[in-house]
């Protein structure tokens, strides 16, 4: 399971089944049916013949449901392996921009005045502030290994617009709004698009071709994300998931100190969540 090589599906049973008829095909003419009445030969023959068959089949069913377990333990390692290592480059892009940043800021205070000086400090301060509350937040998502959150962070919210052509492409009738947020945090950018990516998913499972809202608005307490769609399209079956998706969200909203509500409201599904901005 390190390397995350995929099991692979393989049944001895029947062979094992095929090689005993044939060792019972190749000794008819040995066994003693001439000695007892043929009506019970005969039955004798078909119970083993019988007992044989459903032996491949229910061990083909065991190894059957042992293979799925392994699987499905692979795509969980594997999936959990892939996101911190996605997470791994979010943390080295907001160290690498933050102390970057503070960097040149030092360096550019040493040829100013007195006044530029502290301007620059007040600076660096709040770089390193913001940097060290988003390395603690990623961070909280890498330390426990248990988690069960299909999260997939993307770069920032000008990915938007791809996740709602990739739901479009599934048939959902998605249309997006995103007000002017001003200066948004990585953390906070990839979270709204693990939000937004998660709801469309379980509309497209849950209500198949129907029509979805999203809107991301700027409030006096941070950023409001809400998806609503339209219901289950007529006709439409729905396809579970794993039923960790919200439940990885919740815990992803949480480490912003936001909330997360999602359920029935009217005749919609509604997903909306709320993230502080610091400075609230």
């Amino acid at each position: 399971m390190e390397d995350f090589e995929r099991p692979v599906w393989a049944s001895w049973a029947w062979p094992a089944a095929f090689g005993a008829l044939a060792a019972l095909f190749a000794l008819l003419p040995v066994l003693p049916i001439g000695r007892v009445a043929p009506i019970w030969s005969l039955l004798g023959f078909a119970l083993l013949v019988v007992g044989v068959v459903g032996w491949a089949v229910m061990r083909t069913r065991l190894q059957r449901r042992q293979y799925e377990e392994r699987l499905e333990q692979w795509a969980k390692a594997k999936a959990a392996a892939d996101e911190r290592l996605r997470i791994a480059r979010e943390l080295h892009d907001l160290a690498s921009h933050g102390l970057g940043t503070m960097t040149v800021r030092a360096a550019t205070a040493k040829l100013a005045d007195e006044d530029e000086r502290l301007i620059a400090l007040d600076d660096i301060e709040r770089l390193g502030r913001r940097s060290t509350t988003e390395l603690r937040k990623m961070l909280a998502v890498l330390r426990d290994p248990g988690a069960q959150a299909p999260m997939r962070p993307v770069d920032s919210l000008t990915d938007l617009p791809d996740i709602v052509e990739t739901a479009r492409r599934t048939g959902i009738e998605a249309e997006l709004t995103v007000d002017d947020l001003g200066e948004v945090p990585a953390s906070v950018q990839v979270t709204v698009c693990a939000i937004v990516r998660e709801a469309l998913a379980n509309a497209a499972r849950h209500a198949g071709a129907t029509r979805a809202q999203i809107s991301i608005a700027l409030t006096r307490r941070g950023f409001a994300v809400d998806v609503r769609d339209s219901g289950p399209s007529p006709g439409w079956r729905p396809h579970p998931g794993t039923g960790h998706g919200l439940d990885g969200l919740r815990e992803r909203v949480a480490l912003h100190g936001g909330t997360l509500t999602t359920g029935a409201h009217e005749d919609e599904f509604r997903v909306r969540a709320e993230l502080p901005r610091e400075d609230a």
